[in-house]
């Protein structure tokens, strides 16, 4: 009998197939004692086990390329952390075993990090995954992963690690659903970047059996278990439709009517550039730059280092805009020469901008090779600061960019509430905003990006956030600047159409998202976005928000 569930969706397309179960490792080992003379031996396993498990992740990562490369490196400095390692083998000194030892300075960390409520629980899931891969390693058992199959399937789990989503074959795996997990999660990331269905949020869904055939539509969230015959022609037709759709509108991103919305692509770094390039991208809205950094948290690439890296993206889009991101560490990525270690709640420390006017030479670094990485090139460099509060962070940035001799615009982030409230006070600074509203949500409904339990609080679609953005283009408005939106609410095609009609003047996202929003763009007037994006404001939720603004640009 068909039944309907509805989780959080967070990637386009449409999947129908037999449900397959992730495969985890034995989560706990069993607890006994070692003779002392054994210690120096069992030391050594758990060693060897950590560097294979880190050389694994970091293979993953060169075979996938792009961000999520990025994604398993730092996964990979996670399972390297000098204190993880110093305390395991402090363990094992008194008597555990190296399996033992491992899962319990790991348990630790974890509670650690759950207990102090930071914005490092976020990352549980990678923290588990390096875990049970080292365990699994020590115990000699299959590693946790992706079910072996001949034929196609889709995937459920209770949570999916980058390591996994990273290598996930869409010949074989047609979407997946997670039990844990947000829309601006780690695996929600990079299954857009993928092109895969998936679905986020969905308790229970582990207890759908294995084999059962399930429809999983990743654009409304919903999962319907044994779908009928009807049910299955139906998510295919608009399936099909939907694909021809794509295929349909080419060129740069507008509505109906001609108002121009430029399509840009959030990347990080050179391996996104083809992706981006194959879309149709106009130009990048996002260039995360923390990746650079985070390849070596010791110590700040050197400013040659930089200087290619920043290159390579810029040739790629002559005559584009190219918007780069400087440094943005602290919260769920510090680095060891920047962030400070004994924070009580990072998220709400010193991270991003802050982090680095504490550390000028770092930024004065970033800024002069973004200087000479855009030397003789066409291209329409602009740099903006993340974490932005006030006017005086503005000023602080801004004029660090003019002492480094950058020939750029200078921008600020909008992803603290303040910043939306005096958006055009910050506006006396910099030349343009760009709203991230993956923290501009976490910011203002106290609700942490990571954790399931809150992700309707992360949801774009809230109105409280919608009257935010609003105020924010208001203000770019009112001093003839411009106002983008490089969160991940832009890949959501018919957000992208209200986000227009309150004023939003570009739209970044992933990649693989750019047809489907320009498809959708190309349906409706501005007109129409302005009287959804109404309409959505006026409701008093997520969902009503969502139909609402549906209806409008339907017709209904």
């Amino acid at each position: 009998m068909e039944t309907t569930l509805r989780g959080v969706g967070v990637s386009h397309g449409v999947a129908i197939g037999e449900v397959r179960h992730m495969g985890t490792a034995v989560l706990e080992p069993p607890a006994k004692q070692i003779p002392a003379e054994e210690a120096e031996r069992e030391q050594g396993r758990a060693r060897q086990a950590v560097e294979a498990v880190a050389a694994d992740l970091i293979a993953r990562g060169n075979l996938a390329g792009g961000e999520a490369q990025h994604v398993l490196e730092a996964q990979a400095m996670m399972a390297q952390d000098p204190e993880l390692i110093a305390d395991v083998e402090r363990r094992i000194a008194v008597g555990s075993t190296a399996e033992r030892g491992v899962y319990d300075a790991f348990a630790a960390y974890r509670a650690l990090l759950a207990n102090a409520g930071e914005y490092l629980a976020g990352r549980v899931a990678d923290l588990d995954d390096v875990r049970n891969r080292i365990v699994a390693r020590l115990l000699g058992v299959p590693m946790p992963g992706v079910p072996d199959s001949d034929q196609p399937y889709v995937l459920i789990a209770r949570d999916l690690a980058p390591a996994d989503t990273a290598l996930l074959d869409p010949t074989l795996v047609l979407g997946f659903v997670t039990e844990e997990g947000g829309p601006t999660s780690h695996s929600a990331i990079l299954a857009r970047a993928l092109g895969v269905p998936a679905v986020v949020a969905l308790p229970g869904a582990g207890e759908i059996a294995e084999g059962t055939v399930v429809a999983v539509d990743g654009s409304t969230g919903e999962i319907f278990v044994e779908p009928s015959q009807e049910k299955r022609a139906e998510m295919e037709s608009a399936s099909a439709a939907r694909k021809a759709a794509l295929t349909a509108v080419t060129g740069p991103g507008a509505t109906s009517d001609g108002h121009k919305v430029p399509l840009l692509a959030n990347v990080g770094g050179p391996g996104d550039v083809p992706a981006a390039l194959e879309a149709g991208a106009e130009g990048v809205g996002l260039f995360r730059t923390e990746f650079l950094f985070l390849d070596d948290s010791k110590q700040a690439p050197s400013e040659e280092k930089q200087i290619a890296a920043y290159r390579a993206v810029l040739e790629a889009f002559p005559e584009g805009r190219v918007v780069v991101r400087v440094l943005d560490a602290g919260a769920d990525k510090p680095l060891d020469f920047l962030t400070p270690a004994d924070e009580p709640n990072p998220a709400l420390g010193v991270r991003g901008l802050r982090s680095l006017l504490d550390h000028p030479d770092v930024l004065r670094t970033q800024l002069t090779a973004l200087a000479r990485a855009a030397e003789g090139l066409p291209v329409y460099l602009e740099v903006m600061a993340p974490m932005v509060a006030d006017r005086a962070d503005a000023k602080a940035f801004a004029d660090a960019c003019r002492e480094a001799g950058l020939q750029a615009k200078f921008g600020a982030m909008v992803e603290i509430p303040s910043a939306a409230l005096r958006a055009r006070s910050i506006l006396q600074e910099v030349e343009f905003l760009s709203l991230g509203t993956n923290d501009l949500a976490q910011y203002t409904f106290a609700a942490d990006r990571q954790v399931g339990a809150v992700s309707r609080l992360q949801d774009p679609w809230q109105p409280a956030l919608l009257d935010l953005v609003a105020l924010s283009a208001d203000a770019a408005r009112a001093e003839g600047k411009s106002c983008g939106v490089c969160g991940e609410a832009a890949s959501d095609p018919l957000l992208a159409c209200v986000l227009t009609g309150l004023g939003v003047t570009s739209l970044s996202m992933g990649a693989a998202s750019i047809p489907y929003v320009r498809a959708t763009l190309a349906k409706h007037t501005l007109a129409q976005c302005e009287r959804a994006a109404s309409a959505a404001r006026a409701a008093d939720s997520a969902e009503e928000a969502r139909l609402a603004a549906q209806a409008v640009l339907s017709g209904e």
